[in-house]
């Protein structure tokens, strides 16, 4: 099997640690089995590899693999069978009662188990890198009495609760750290934390994962800062410490005593440029004296910090000492955000992955005059105003805007974030071009991918199209889906939607009055996964290899997996659907977070937090017993709760099959077969997509006789869903429900009326376009050329079919807006996604009737 980078190739400077994962056709693999890496280069990989999903037979579905890169690096990877190269060199792990020790063979870390300090020591060769490395969060208490305000400020410092060795190496080790933020001198502890090592053998670096969790009150606790903090040992005299921020495409390069005074001259200049380069220099105390004299006359910088304050600048300043003030010392558009300080011996390098993107970020030195420097890299920068997590008003506005419920469920108690950090130790100060290139990796980790053809044949994620430009319809279903990924591309960056909790997401409805997103409308605004964006951008990953597609995708599944889902509290397991704010919505539900739109991070990197995150929704239809999703329309009968087939069993099926494959828990593998065992005894089967009675205790689904025909059941991921889940199943009922629901969902209402038991009702159906794909699935199924006619018409009449998006995106006038911008008016994230989703299916099922469709489709608007 062959590998590739994703998106890059040739040389790393300093080599890495690279983690990914490979799906396998059904029975390919057995989990006794062992695989080898040999490089393109000719040279035998040492590689540690595990499974992380099977099928029913027992066989490895997916498995994930770890490899420590050196110097050169190929730029093609091959995996077979056979026994994987000796390790040569290991990172071990040793527990103690008091500490965990990860050797890497450069570097050796000791974490603690218990205390305010997580991370003990760091050392590179012997030498101490850093210590004392733990999570700082600064709380304002707001309290309003009377007329007046109270502002008072907190220091929190991180609490280990648990510490969990996840893997044991012989090439990667994993340390999982767990605890809450503490207030010092005081009793109070919140914000509870996940903070996970990643370690590979002969690697200098170690990545991290920080999350935590909101649990306060909005209106009283604001966060004014929360980031993590090293201790860094600072050796040398002033001269040789040194001070590095990454900016735009280039290095703020200074040292605590800088060499340039009014008369540096001569050879005092090639000294002053050594230094900047970060060599170590020296004097002679004879010959040198008087400029000696006057570099111990001259100003001692101590502090610095580059604060990120928006999407488009940051600033660094730098400042003597406490009580003086900050100078701006330079300034810029988009940090690449990695500060390093040090001395003789060298010293520490922290790179915050999205700094710029997820601001307002800081980092900060502080006393790198002293034996010991302070270095905190922070998430959300006390530089910046406190965030706000509160809702955008004091009432709901279910008339005027499309909130759902009339009911105020806005909070943000039990949602979370995620940042990524890479530490680098360094035996010396890093060239620029070192620097530079790990601050880029930071930013752009490595990971080995398969090609499109191999996921395509391996049946990764059910069904799927890779690209056909066979005849010129076909090429220009193709370009239009190239052209819905660029456009979205650069709504990103010309709307700006970056930030601590908006990146990853995209908006949901378009004004063309003011040239702008909904951005104010309840329901229009964010999209908080609404009709499955996260899918239609995987899926466009998996036919394309293309990195920045994945990209995108992975801050999706970072942002919607995170921010849009409760971990935990009254609504745990459940999302918020799309709001102005992003928990504000009144109605919280199963689809939001189902694991179907997380998984395909998963099992492409194998990241231990996104399986943290699918696992804490494997019960979410137990949330639903108090707060059903059809409260509303059903607020009391005899059933538990309810459930819509979809979007809501549909969620709770894509939660249950991969609690299955990942840890063969057979419990889940039947509560999913009950629940598919009470469709089949319905008497209309699942072609009526009803909303039915539920008991989460079972998994019992009830007919209530009620033919909703929702078309949020086939939008929302359900199709993708149940058509891998035939794949795997291989139940020919069940493949022929799917099929019922294709041939039926476009008949004419009479025809409905006469093959559905029960009243039809009105309304339901609407919104053909989201059928396409089941349909596509019900034609091949039943050999039907007319169905299969009929949805290619209906995707080649949609909006989005009918014009190219190139050719309509349009720049809106000068004074009209408050910066150049293009626009389509008509946009919509729903129907752009669900339109390439069904494309994408259409052309993998039912490519050959494309031409025949589009050619009665040009006739007819003749």
């Amino acid at each position: 099997m062959q590998l590739q980078w994703l998106g890059k190739s040739g040389h790393v400077s300093d080599g890495l640690g690279v983690t990914w994962g490979i799906p396998w056709a059904e029975g390919e693999l057995q989990r006794s089995e062992s695989l080898a890496l040999i490089g393109s280069l000719g040279e035998d990989v040492p590689v540690q590899s595990w499974p992380t999903a099977f099928w029913p037979d027992g066989s490895v579905k997916w498995s994930a693999h770890a490899a420590s890169i050196k110097r050169e690096r190929s730029d093609t990877y091959y995996l077979s069978r056979g026994s994987s190269a000796g390790p040569g060199a290991v990172v071990t792990v040793t527990e103690t009662e008091e500490t965990i020790v990860v050797d890497t063979g450069p570097i050796v870390c000791q974490l603690n188990r218990q205390g305010q300090s997580i991370i003990r020591s760091i050392h590179r060769e012997g030498s101490l890198v850093c210590a004392d490395g733990k999570l700082q969060c600064i709380r304002e208490e707001r309290h309003v009495t009377g007329g007046s305000k109270t502002f008072k400020e907190h220091a929190f410092t991180s609490f280990i609760s648990k510490v969990v060795v996840e893997q044991k190496g012989p090439v990667r080790a994993v340390v999982k750290v767990e605890g809450k933020h503490k207030l010092n001198h005081g009793v109070r502890e919140w914000m509870p934390f996940t903070l996970r090592f990643y370690f590979y053998a002969e690697q200098h670096s170690i990545k991290a994962i920080h999350t935590f969790a909101y649990d306060g009150n909005p209106h009283m606790d604001f966060v004014k800062g929360i980031g993590m903090t090293f201790k860094v040992p600072m050796q040398g005299p002033l001269y040789n410490r040194h001070v590095r921020f990454t900016g735009d495409s280039g290095l703020f390069s200074e040292s605590p005593k800088h060499l340039m005074t009014i008369r540096t001259t001569g050879k005092y200049e090639e000294l002053f440029r050594r230094q900047t380069a970060g060599e170590n220099v020296s004097f002679d105390p004879v010959e040198d004296e008087r400029f000696i004299g006057l570099i111990e006359e001259s100003a001692v910088w101590d502090s610095f910090k580059l604060v990120q304050g928006t999407a488009d600048s940051y600033t660094i300043t730098k400042r003597t000492q406490e009580g003086c003030a900050w100078i701006r010392a330079a300034f810029g558009q988009r940090s690449l955000g990695t500060v390093y300080a040090g001395g003789e011996n060298g010293g520490l390098g922290i790179g915050v992955r999205n700094f710029w993107k997820k601001y307002p970020s800081s980092l900060e030195l502080h006393h790198t005059s002293k034996d010991e420097a302070e270095m905190t890299v922070w998430f959300w920068s006390p530089d910046a105003e406190p965030m706000d997590l509160r809702h955008y008003d004091t009432t709901t506005h279910l008339q005027s805007s499309y909130e759902g419920f009339d009911e105020m469920r806005s909070t943000p108690f039990g949602v979370a974030n995620t940042s990524e950090l890479a530490i680098w130790c360094f035996d010396k100060t890093p060239s620029h071009e070192t620097l530079h290139a790990a601050a880029l990796e930071c930013q752009s980790p490595s990971l080995l991918v398969c090609e499109p053809e191999y996921y395509h044949k391996a049946k990764a994620f059910g069904v799927w199209s890779l690209p056909n430009r066979s005849t010129a319809v076909h090429t220009k279903i193709e370009d239009q889906l190239d052209a819905a990924i660029e456009f979205y591309k650069e709504e990103i960056e010309q709307r700006r939607w970056y930030g601590f909790w908006d990146f990853g997401d995209v908006m949901h409805g378009y004004d063309p009055t003011r040239h702008t997103w909904r951005y104010d409308i309840g329901g229009c605004a964010w999209q908080n996964t609404e009709l499955v964006p996260n899918m239609w951008l995987w899926y466009m990953f998996l036919r394309s290899g293309r990195e920045d597609i994945f990209r995108m995708a992975e801050a999706m599944t970072r942002h919607t997996s995170e921010v849009d889902l409760y971990h935990f509290g009254e609504y745990s397991g459940l999302g918020s659907r799309h709001n102005v704010i992003h928990w504000g919505c009144g109605c919280k539900e199963a689809r939001i977070g189902m694991a179907g739109l997380h998984r395909f991070f998963y099992y492409l990197t194998a990241d231990e937090r996104i399986g943290d995150i699918m696992d804490e929704v494997t019960d979410s239809d137990y949330t639903t017993a108090h707060l059903d999703p059809m409260r509303y329309y059903f607020p009391k009968d005899e059933y538990p709760t309810h459930a819509r087939v979809g979007p809501d069993w549909a969620a709770f099926s894509s939660n249950w099959l991969t609690r299955w494959e990942r840890h063969e828990d057979t419990t889940y593998r039947d509560k999913l077969l009950v629940g598919i065992e009470s469709l089949k005894n319905m008497p209309n089967r699942m072609k009526n997509l009803a909303v039915h009675g539920y008991d989460p205790k079972t998994g019992t689904l009830y007919d209530m006789g009620n033919n909703a025909g929702g078309h949020l059941a086939i939008c929302m991921g359900g199709p993708q869903v149940w058509m891998e889940l035939a794949l795997i199943l291989k139940d020919a009922e069940w493949e022929s429900m799917l099929v019922e629901i294709g041939e039926f969902y476009n008949l004419p209402r009479e025809e409905k009326s006469a093959k559905l038991v029960g009243d039809l009702g009105k309304g339901g159906y609407a919104w053909p376009m989201f059928s396409t794909g089941i349909a596509a699935y019900a034609s091949v199924h039943n050999k039907d050329e007319a169905l299969a006619e009929l949805a290619w018409s209906i995707l080649l009449k949609d909006e989005v079919g009918q014009v190219k998006l190139t050719d309509i995106t349009k720049p809106v006038g000068t004074l009209e807006y408050i910066r150049p911008i293009h626009e389509i008016p008509w946009i919509a994230t729903n129907t752009i996604s669900q339109w390439s989703l069904n494309a994408i299916v259409c052309m993998e099922l039912i490519s050959s009737s494309l031409e025949k469709a589009a050619a009665a489709n040009a006739a007819i608007h003749q």
